[in-house]
Order: C-alpha cells, then structure tokens, then sequence
C-alpha cells in the first residue's frame, strides 16, 4: 500500500475529479440524479485518497516532503511534475477534501438557477482539482498552472448561476485575479532567470537564492510581483474590492468554495513560495504586509458595520480575518506562521459556514436584506442557534477554532523576527486587537437583527419558510463539529505545522542575527 500511495496516490486524490468531469461529459444533462451521484463518488473517491494519504503519513517528519512525485513534464524549460505533501499543506490539502464533498451534498436540492447540474457539478469539480493540486504543487510553474485553474470554473459559477449584478462581478474578479497572476509569472521567470538554475523546483530555488550573491532591490523586485499575485487572492486591502462583489453575487456553492478554500491559496503563496525562496526581500516587505494587513482588519470590520446585506456584510468579515492571516506571515516567525496556517483553516470552516447559512436563508426568504428579517429562531430555530454558534466562532470566542485563528497572529506580533521594528509591530498588535472588538460588534449586530426578535410583517404568516432539512444537515454537521474540536484541541493543527514553520522562521532567526 506504501508503494502504490508513494507512487500513485497523490495524483489519485488530485485528478480524481477529473474522472468525474470525464464521464458526466458524455451522460445527457437531464439526467441531473446520476450527474449529482457521479459528482459525489468522484470528490468522496478523492477524499478517501487523501484519508489514505494522511493514514500514511509520517508525523515524525513534518518538515519533509512525503509521498514525493518527481516526473518529466515540459522539458524544454525543465518545468517538471512534482508534487508532496508536507505540515504546511497538508491542512489546506484536508479542508479542500471535506469542504467539496459537502458543497455537492448541500447542492443536492439547492442547484441555483438556470437549473442545469451538468455544467454546475462538472465547474465544481475542476475547481477541487485546480485547489488539490496548487496545495501539492512543489514546482512553479505547475503550481502557477493549477493556481490559475480555479479561475475560469468560479468566473461561470458567479458569472452564470450568480445575483442581478453577476457579470459585472464575474468580470471584476476575472480581472483583479488575472492582473495579479501576470506580475506573478513574470516574478516566477525572473527568478528562474537571476539565479540561472535552469529549474522551477521550490527547493532547489530556495537553495540557489541563499548560495548566490542576488542584488537585494532585485530580490525586494521580484518579491513585488509575488506578492501582487498573492496580496490579490487573499485578498489584501486595498486590493479587496472584488471580493464583496464576487460574494454577493456568487451562487451559495460558489462563495463557501471562494471562502473556504479560494481565498487560501493566495497566503498559501506566500508561506510556501515568497517567504522561504526570498527571505531577505521579506524582511523588506514585511512592515508594509504587516500595514496592509491591520488596515484590512480595521477597515473589514467597519466595512461590515455600513453593511446591510448579509452575505456582503459575511464577504467584508473575510477582509478582516484574512488580516489576521497575513499579520501573522508579516511577524516572519514560526509562531506566526503556524497561526497563519490555523486561521486559514479556522476562516475556511468558519466562514464557509456563515454562507451557508445565508445561502438558505435567501432560499427561504428570497432576500438577504438585513432589515427585512428577523425572528429566524422563532421560524427555523436550528438555524437561528447554527447562526448564532458560527456567529461566535467567527468573532473568536475561547473554545472555538476562531478563537485560535485571531489570538495567536496578535500574539505573535509582539516579537517579530529579529530584524523588524518591535514597536512597530506592537503597534499593529493593539490595532489588530481593537479589531476583535469592532468583529465582536458587527457579529452580534447581525445576529440581533437577523436571527432575534419576531419575524417580520412580511414573513410572519409565509408557509415557505422552514428550518434546517436533510441535505443541510448532512453538509454543517462536519464543519460544524470540526470548530468545537479544533477550539478544543488547537494542536491537531499545531503539531503538524510547527517543524516546518520554525524551518521557514529560522531562516529569518539567522538572517537577524
């Protein structure tokens, strides 16, 4: 079995899908049933890979790449196929396994109009492939492959099954994303170019860059173009503004994936590629991300407060816990990168979750108007006490995996890597901090309006509103539990990440002293 999953078994769990895309290709589109199964026996046939992958894998060696594939592929630049797994990807790898499964089960009886599952299952299921494979890409120009992947598929889902304003967001963010793509290929080939290795392998790259004498305004260039690339799909302010659009307008399937697992590969970006490869140009950089990143949480947070829309209102909230995300990369630490890798799997079930909700509450009120409703506890009291748990998960209650998301980034701020500014980085700690507060306010502010009180004269007596059914059930149960157990137990996530983080964070130990 070792032999078969250290050969076979990642591209198993990352093309798997595709198989799916495959056969629902020649099976007519009115055979919605058998479309919605195909879809769902591919992405469980894919998760059971990554189930055997994780059996598998050496707790021990964290830090190492396991179940490493290294093939030829476009020898003429010597980009090869190689992909693994490691502490790092391996929670993003685990959460993009679970969130797709459950976004077709919730799609069972919620396929958005027009009503055609084919293409809206088939467009999922390249997504999951183009998400799987950049979290295992150790090679940069097949991770720039699958990276751009995911973009076609989300622009159809927004641009097609999305709200009055969809190719207007659709378009917004095909444009914002591919902007920053572009200065990200450029800064891949400038590096493939400076340091004259002739390869795109991570490591090897990495290990070229530190034996090189490479100017550091060139290193400080490139890093630029990275962080475009990556600063765009978190996103970072002020490059935020499709993603309130692109939320608001997405099918609910389209802003859970976006939230959940989209968002991710941007700060992946960083900690995978940016940080390890140019690590002097990253302490350049790093006050200024960290600037942006508690500028971001200032301004999300307020930005939900002027809200009155609520899956909006949700989409500002990403601004703001992804700042959290990046405040942590920005401190260069190993404590700060581990809290990064938490809060991007912490927002990813968090916040996937809230757009669930609100994706059926639209269903079952047909608006999202945060005046016209309330009384959602009296209505559908499950899902009022759903919103309510996930509404406190989000704003980091003790207990509860957001709580591990926000508290450690603040924390680490205090100590950066030696190198940057203390005070300024305690600074950003208070700001960040004050930032816990305003989410405190905007959170509870939605659930007393939405979910408090009697339903309103326009729904009061509307027989089409009802609670929490089977399919959404089946869909929360997980993530919903998963939030209590990681609240609990931080360190499922933590043991994992913590050997190849301080090997990222040593680096900039070394560089400081």
């Amino acid at each position: 079995m070792t032999d078969f999953l250290n050969d076979w078994g990642i591209a198993l769990m990352v093309f798997l899908p595709l198989v799916g895309v495959a056969i629902m290709m020649v099976i007519p589109g009115q055979e919605e049933e058998t479309h919605k199964l195909i879809a769902l026996v591919t992405s469980l046939g894919s998760a059971v890979m990554g189930v055997l992958l994780l059996q598998n894998f050496d707790y021990d060696r964290t830090k190492d790449l396991q179940f490493l594939v290294d093939q030829r592929w476009i020898e003429v630049i010597n980009a090869r196929f190689t992909v693994g797994l490691d502490g790092i990807s391996l929670p993003l790898v685990a959460l993009t396994l679970l969130v797709t499964p459950l976004v077709i089960i919730y799609s069972w009886n919620h396929i958005p109009d027009p009503g055609n599952a084919k293409a809206f299952l088939i467009l999922m299921l390249v997504l999951h492939t183009g998400m799987l494979g950049t979290f295992v890409a150790q090679d940069l120009v097949l991770f720039f492959v699958f990276f751009e992947v995911v973009l076609l598929p989300m622009y159809f889902m927004i641009g097609v099954w999305g709200g009055e304003n969809r190719l207007y967001a659709a378009i917004k963010f095909f444009l914002y994303t591919l902007f920053g793509s572009a200065f990200m290929l450029v800064a891949f080939l400038a590096l493939y170019w400076v340091t004259g290795s002739q390869t795109f392998n991570l490591q090897d790259l990495a290990a070229e860059v530190a034996s090189r004498d490479i100017p550091l305004r060139t290193q400080v260039l490139i890093f630029g173009g990275m962080f475009l690339g990556f600063g765009i799909k978190v996103p970072m302010f002020p490059f935020h503004t499709w993603l309130p659009d692109a939320h608001t307008q997405a099918p609910t399937q389209g802003s859970v994936i976006l939230a959940a697992v989209l968002l991710k590969l941007g700060t992946y970006g960083f900690v995978r590629i940016a940080l390890p490869i140019l690590p002097e140009a990253a302490v350049e950089w790093a006050p200024w991300i960290g600037l942006l990143a508690v500028i971001g949480i200032i301004y999300g947070a307020l930005g939900c407060l002027a809200q009155t829309d609520m899956k909006r209102l949700i989409a500002f909230s990403s601004v703001a816990h992804m700042g959290y995300v990046m405040l942590g990369i920005a401190t260069l630490t190993n404590f700060g990168i581990n809290a990064a890798i938490f809060g991007m799997v912490a927002h990813g079930l968090i916040t996937g979750m809230l757009f669930f909700i609100a994706g059926s509450v639209k269903e079952r009120y047909h608006t999202l108007e945060i005046k016209r409703l309330g009384g959602l506890l009296v209505q559908a009291p499950h899902m009022g006490w759903i919103l309510g748990f996930t509404s406190m998960a989000s704003l980091g209650l003790p207990g509860l995996a957001g709580f591990w998301g926000e508290f450690p980034a603040i924390l680490a701020a205090y100590n950066p890597a030696p190198g940057l500014s203390v005070s300024l980085f305690r600074t950003y700690m208070v700001i960040a901090a004050v930032g816990t507060v305003l989410a405190a306010a905007y959170l509870l502010w939605l659930l007393q309006r939405t979910a408090f009180g009697t339903p309103s004269e326009e729904f009061a007596h509307d027989d089409h509103i009802h609670d929490t059914v089977f399919t959404e059930w089946v869909a929360w149960v997980p993530m919903l539990i998963l939030i209590v157990v990681l609240g609990f137990i931080p360190s499922l996530i933590f043991d994992v990440t913590n050997a190849p983080a301080t090997v990222v964070g040593d680096v900039f130990e070394a560089l400081g002293r």
